[in-house]
Order: C-alpha cells, then structure tokens, then sequence
C-alpha cells in the first residue's frame, strides 16, 4: 500500500471541500451544507441571500463564490433595489463578508456596488463605497426572491450582453 507524503495530504485536504460545494458536484449522496447554512455557520442570516443558489465554493482562506441560474434582482426593506449577479465572489471571515463582487444597490439612477457587510449584534452594516447603511437582522429571516419572470431575466440578460 503507498503512503501519501505530507504536501500531497495537504493538497487533497484543500482540494476535497471546494470540490464538494462546487456547483454540479457531488452525486446527490454527500452532507455539503448549502450555502444557507454556511451562511449560518458564519453567524450571518440565510436571507442575505436571494432564493435559488445554484452552488458555491468556499476555500480555506475564507474567499468564496456564489453561483445563481441568473442575475437577481429584489427590494429590500420596500426602498432599495438590489441586484446580484450570476455570480457572487468574496471573503467570509467572522462578522464580515469583504471583497464583494457581483452585488450592487441601485441608488438614484446609478448601479453602486455593496463593498462590505459586517454584522454586529442584531444589524447588518452594508457598505457602499464610503457610505454604510444598516438593517435588522429580522429584515434578513427568509430568503428574498427574484423579482420578474424567466423571460424577464433572459431578456434582460441579453439587453445587457
């Protein structure tokens, strides 16, 4: 029977969890958390998440990547329209979700993209650029759905491409 050597250890231990969470992976049969529950795990709401995540990554270092079918948009506390696209990429560390790619906030007429999240007790600070507005963490208890239609979304899909 071979024995692995140590860098080859490593290397299947650091390989083993992004290829399970990965979008498609698995056979159905594995315990990956969804992306909901490793939300949780990080102490942030599921509903800081748009219903209908398709997979993610989520690396040792804490970067991770959010899959959807396709870009989604919401309102969030009846005012702020929110968009996050297909895909959604950062780093989780504990009270804060940094290095946010792929979620914006419309604001006036201009499209800003949300930075930053911290949650600290019972609100979530959303930072969009040097501006931070915060909600209540019961304004995050379920997951918002997608505002539109299949054929909103794919006609607004390819307007935009």
């Amino acid at each position: 029977m071979a024995t692995a050597t140590y860098p080859q250890l490593v290397l299947l231990l650091l390989l083993v969890p992004a290829s399970r969470a990965a979008p498609g992976g698995g056979n159905g049969t594995t315990t990956t958390p969804s992306a909901y529950e490793m939300l949780e795990r990080y102490n942030f709401p599921r509903g800081i998440l748009p219903a209908g995540v398709r997979g993610y990554e989520l690396r040792p270092d804490g970067a991770f990547e959010v899959y959807f079918p396709r870009r989604c948009e919401f309102l969030l506390a009846r005012r702020w329209l929110v968009r996050y696209e297909a895909r959604v990429s950062g780093s989780v560390a504990a009270g804060k979700l940094t290095a946010l790619q792929g979620i914006s906030v419309k604001v006036v007429f201009l499209w800003l993209g949300v930075a930053e999240v911290d949650r600290a007790g019972d609100k979530l600070s959303f930072y969009i650029g040097p501006v931070a507005t915060s909600f209540p963490l019961g304004d995050f208890a379920e997951s918002p759905r997608c505002r539109g239609s299949d054929e909103d979304f794919t006609a607004a899909a390819a307007a935009s491409s």
